[in-house]
C-alpha cells in the first residue's frame, strides 16, 4: 500500500492538489471531515461513537479516528493506497498513525508538504470579499470584480468579513502553524517528508508532488 499524507496550511492549495493526486494515482482521497460524516451517516459502530463526541461539541479522540481510518483503509478501493488529508494534525496523531500502520507491517510512504510562506498565505486568504446585498464572492487577486469595490451581479458594495481580514488570519495561522510545523518535523525525522514550493503554478505544484511519489516508488522497486 502507498499511503500518502498531504500537509499544508490553510490557503496552501491542498484541496486542489488532493483532487489531482487522487485522479492521477487512482487512490482514494480520505479527508477526515468526510470520514466522520460518512461513518455517522452509515451508523457504523465507530461512527456512532464518533457522533457522541461530535454531538457533545467535543473533539473526536485520536483512537476513534484511527479506528475510522482502519475501517476506511480496509475497503477494496484503498488496496493500492490512499491519500490522507486533515490527519494527522498533531505529533500525537502522527505517532498514533505510525503505530497503527506498523501493526499492519506498513508505514507512511510520503508526507507531501505544500510549502507556502505565512505572509503569502495571509495575502491569499485575505483576498476574499463578498457583496453586501447577497454575499456574491470575489477574490481580489484571482477573481476581482470588473469595477473595484462593486459587485458585478447586483451593483452593491463589496465588504470583507472579519474572519477574512489580515490581522484575524495572522492570529489564526499562528495557532495552526505551530502544530503543523511539529508534524512536519516528525515526518522529517522519519525520512518521509517531501516538500514542494506552493508558490508555483497549480500545474507545477502537481508535477512536483507526483514526481516525489514516483521517486519513492522507484526507490522501493529498486530495493525489492
Amino acid at each position: 500500500m502507498t499511503l500518502v499524507v498531504l500537509l499544508g496550511a490553510p490557503g496552501a492549495g491542498k484541496g486542489t492538489q488532493a483532487a489531482v493526486l487522487r485522479d492521477r494515482l487512482g487512490i482514494p482521497h480520505i479527508a477526515t471531515g468526510d470520514l466522520f460524516r460518512a461513518a455517522v451517516r452509515d451508523a457504523t459502530p465507530v461512527g456512532l461513537e464518533a457522533r457522541a463526541y461530535m454531538d457533545a461539541g467535543r473533539l473526536v479522540p485520536d483512537g476513534v479516528t484511527i479506528r475510522l481510518l482502519e475501517e476506511r483503509l480496509g475497503r477494496p478501493d484503498a488496496a493500492r493506497g490512499a491519500l490522507l488529508d486533515g490527519f494527522p494534525r498533531t505529533v500525537v496523531q502522527a505517532k498514533a498513525l505510525d503505530a497503527f500502520l506498523a501493526g499492519r507491517g506498513d508505514r507512511v510512504a510520503a508526507a507531501l508538504l505544500i510549502d507556502v510562506p505565512a505572509e503569502d498565505l495571509v495575502e491569499r486568504l485575505s483576498g476574499r470579499w463578498i457583496c453586501r446585498a447577497a454575499g456574491h464572492p470575489y477574490h481580489l487577486p484571482m477573481n476581482p470584480p470588473r469595477v473595484p469595490g462593486v459587485c458585478d451581479i447586483d451593483g452593491s458594495a463589496l465588504i470583507q468579513r472579519d474572519d477574512d481580514k489580515p490581522e484575524t488570519i495572522r492570529a489564526r495561522l499562528a495557532s495552526q502553524l505551530a502544530d503543523l510545523n511539529a508534524v512536519i518535523e516528525h515526518y522529517r525525522s522519519t525520512g518521509a517528508l517531501r516538500t514542494v514550493d506552493g508558490r508555483q503554478s497549480i500545474g507545477e505544484v502537481s508535477a512536483g508532488l507526483l514526481g516525489a511519489i514516483e521517486a519513492i516508488d522507484a526507490g522501493a522497486a529498486g530495493r525489492a
